[in-house]
């Protein structure tokens, strides 16, 4: 609208400033034809009366006129006015010689002397008298008269540019608007379609089409940096579906076996008490202690199973509170390797504690921790030959303490290795015992290990045993004395 105006009026200035110069041109000749064809005036007038009366009938017959009389220097001498409007005594006569001389640059402009300080477009003679400069006829082109009528003019095509200027201004504002509106709602627009074809799909990602807008995650537009958060909470919560459908078939499957884990000593031991109760009177004392010892044994593999279940049941529901405290972690070691004393002699395996003796102090739940070593102990007798070895491990590893349990048992082959820390799974040459077991321990230590913000890591080689390895957080000397 700024550079609307500029125009507007450099135009208007333009065309004034040609207007004038059509004006003076067009009356050039003027002043000089009244001074040849005018007696009064080609003699060199003295009569300024009657100058006077003849300029009052010019400027009747040329109302677009004002006639003046100078003498050399400029005064005012007569003029066709009526008296007391002529406010100036002089004209400045450099622009009339400028105007009479060769050199003319129009539009010229001269003093008005009906207002001091404004110039107007004129034109001008010199009166001579035997070759005697007697003065200057001064006519100003565009008299008061002439001003007054075009101002009125002007003022009313004034309001008509104006209120053509107004109502162009509201049409390009009301676009500008549009535009501006259309811009800022464009990406809401998209970002709303794309909400219609998330919820046509019914949430589905796999489902959606392929013409989803592409939306920048840098941008400075708010629009945009929502359209990415929508997308990336779009994709999370289809991963978060696509976990639960994994974890629901996990629960199925898991469910059923182990109902049929329970299953099997549950029916083993109903079989034994019944026949205890339906053949309690011919039964021998050798039988019904057989039979006894057979439920007790049933029982226990029961309750072992179901000890299993709801520990991993309370770990996966994060239902578990840490007891964290610095302690030695030399005397638990050799704690839980004196626990399992018996179990490896039956087999004649040694287990060994490497250092025998250490100062190292950790910042751990003893009892979580004593829980993990207990399973991986057990399992490394289970799977480990006679006259096999089992090493506790201690060494510092980037400022924590590494523990590895190392046995020289059967191993677990390459394709096993990722899959045996789920529950149920059991290698295909887990060995077998007397008790059974529901394939969870590895699992519930692996989420132990978690719990204590490390890692439990397996490395291992079929026939020639495995390493479960985990880092527990060092404590130092100042700690224990804090």
């Amino acid at each position: 609208m700024l550079v609307i105006i500029a125009c507007f009026y450099s135009t208007n200035e333009l065309q004034k400033l040609t207007q004038q110069e059509a004006q003076q041109k067009l009356h050039l000749g003027l002043a000089e034809h009244l001074v040849s064809d005018n007696p009064l005036l080609k003699e060199g007038v003295y009569d300024y009366a009657a100058l006077s009366n003849l300029f009052h009938t010019l400027m009747i017959l040329g109302p677009n006129f004002e006639f003046y009389y100078l003498d050399p220097q400029g005064k005012i001498l007569t003029y066709s006015a009526t008296p007391g409007k002529v406010k100036a005594t002089s004209v400045n006569v450099g622009p009339i010689k400028q105007l009479i001389g060769d050199n003319q640059s129009f539009p010229v402009e001269g003093d008005d002397p009906r207002q001091l300080g404004r110039h107007k477009i004129f034109s001008a003679a010199p009166v001579y008298n035997n070759e005697q400069l007697q003065g200057y006829l001064y006519v100003i082109i565009g008299g008061e008269r002439y001003d007054s009528i075009l101002a009125n003019l002007q003022n009313s095509q004034s309001m008509r540019e104006i209120a053509i200027f107004l109502v162009v201004g509201l049409l390009l504002l009301l676009i500008a608007l549009l535009a501006m509106f259309k811009y800022f709602t464009s990406p809401l627009k998209r970002l709303s379609d794309d909400m219609d074809k998330v919820r046509d799909a019914d949430f589905h990602r796999d489902q959606l089409p392929r013409d989803l807008a592409l939306w920048n995650k840098n941008s400075y537009n708010e629009v945009d940096r929502l359209g990415c958060a929508f997308t990336e909470m779009l994709a999370h919560i289809d991963s978060q579906f696509d976990q639960l459908s994994k974890i629901d078939t996990q629960r199925r499957v898991l469910l059923a076996d182990l109902s049929h884990d329970l299953r099997t000593p549950l029916a083993s031991l109903q079989g034994y008490i019944e026949t205890l109760a339906i053949n309690a009177d011919t039964l021998s004392v050798e039988d019904r202690k057989h039979f006894v010892d057979i439920s007790l044994k049933n029982a226990k593999n029961l309750k072992h199973l179901i000890d299993q279940i709801f520990e991993l049941a309370y770990l996966e529901g994060g239902q578990v509170t840490l007891h964290q405290e610095p302690f030695p972690l030399g005397d638990l070691l050799h704690d839980v390797a004196a626990k399992f004393a018996l179990d490896a002699q039956e087999k004649n395996i040694e287990i060994r504690v490497s250092p025998n003796h250490f100062e190292y102090h950790v910042f751990a739940d003893i009892g979580k921790l004593e829980r993990v070593l207990t399973n991986l102990i057990a399992n490394a007798i289970r799977h480990t030959p006679e006259f096999g070895k089992i090493d506790l491990v201690v060494a510092t590893h980037n400022e924590k303490l590494r523990v590895d349990i190392r046995d020289t048992g059967i191993g677990i082959s390459d394709k096993e290795i990722a899959f045996i820390f789920d529950a149920r799974y059991q290698a295909n040459n887990t060995e077998k015992d007397a008790c059974s077991h529901a394939g969870l321990g590895l699992a519930i230590c692996r989420k132990l290990m978690a719990l204590l913000n490390s890692d439990l890591k397996v490395e291992s080689q079929l026939g020639k045993g495995t390493c479960f390895s985990f880092e527990l957080t060092l404590v130092n000397n100042n700690h224990l004395a804090h």
